[in-house]
């Protein structure tokens, strides 16, 4: 197993573990009194200032990255912002558990924005979604209780947005470090929770409520951005995607314990496809990504020059 496979494989399953404790902070915070906007605003808010901190202190160099390179950050950043601002308003409305089960679809929308970029997917990654999906479906049981359906559309928009942006980011990531990547995005999508906030909200909870878990969604979600976007960088979005679903078994464990949570058996059996699914990576032929120049979106990859068009640069 090469050396760049290892790292993108424990940087796909660290991100996976800071992302699945961040829905638990995230609940915790609304039923804190904190409204979905705020929440959403504060913790992206928080955590790109982290990481510029980081940068300006330790790592200047990072500052630097294309134009084209720039804009597909800004993209990436718009558009996981508004999934976002979906995101938490659809944690209001469902359980912690049902709510990331549901937003867990988004390896299936990887999927099917890779074909849309002609991207090829290989057949142990095929099965791997396959048995995957049965394992979300059933994790989805909620036979007996009401599902409240604005929510789970929302929140379904959110894992579209989210798939979306990953596979953008994934374009990026040919040229640009990871750490460039992570703080130009989160700029961009501070931006849009910011405005939203602005626009629609601007409410704080009562003086005297606790910040704790605003504070620590922050502080995770700088954490996974970083590693996050290191696993697409070495494994690509679709196979980190698959490495995310791992988040699933963080946030139903913290959401069993400390929000009092619980799975039926069926979802119980679900879990255990989408353990078999994680377990299958170690079968599955992953290749170094390469740049593309078709696809939907070959507008971001950077200039071809042809250097026979400068007449004063020497034939080879």
């Amino acid at each position: 197993m090469k050396s760049w496979r290892i790292t993108g494989i424990h940087a796909g399953l660290t991100s996976a573990f800071f992302l699945g404790v961040i829905p638990v902070f995230g609940k915790q915070s609304i039923n804190f009194g904190f409204s979905p906007l705020a929440v959403t605003a504060l913790r992206t808010s928080i955590a790109t200032l982290l990481l510029l901190l980081l940068m300006l202190v330790f790592r200047r160099k990072f500052f630097y990255i294309f134009p084209v390179g720039l804009l597909g950050c800004f993209v990436a950043g718009i558009v996981n912002g508004l999934g976002s601002l979906l995101f938490y308003n659809a944690l209001q409305r469902l359980d912690t558990s049902i709510a990331q089960l549901v937003y867990s679809f988004y390896p299936l929308f990887v999927a099917g924005w890779l074909l849309l970029d002609r991207q090829t997917i290989s057949k142990m990654t095929i099965f791997r979604l396959t048995l995957s999906l049965p394992g979300i479906y059933l994790l989805l049981d909620v036979r007996g209780n009401g599902v409240d359906l604005i929510g789970v559309s929302m929140m379904l928009g959110a894992s579209l947005l989210y798939a979306l942006h990953l596979i953008i980011n994934q374009r990026v990531l040919f040229e640009v470090p990871a750490p460039t990547v992570t703080f130009y995005t989160l700029v961009a999508m501070s931006t849009t929770v910011i405005v939203a906030y602005l626009l629609a909200d601007r409410t704080l909870p009562v003086v005297g409520t606790p910040w704790w878990p605003v504070l620590g969604m922050a502080l995770f979600t700088f954490l996974s951005r970083i590693t996050l976007f290191m696993g697409i960088k070495h494994l690509g979005g679709l196979q980190t995607a698959l490495l995310g679903l791992g988040e699933l078994f963080v946030t139903i464990g913290l959401a069993y314990f400390w929000l009092g949570e619980r799975l039926s058996l069926i979802q119980w059996i679900g879990t255990l496809l989408i353990f078999l699914s994680l377990f299958l990576i170690a079968f599955d032929k992953i290749t170094p990504e390469k740049r593309r120049t078709t696809g939907l979106l070959a507008w971001l990859n950077p200039p071809q020059i042809n250097t026979s068009e400068f007449p004063w640069h020497p034939n080879p």
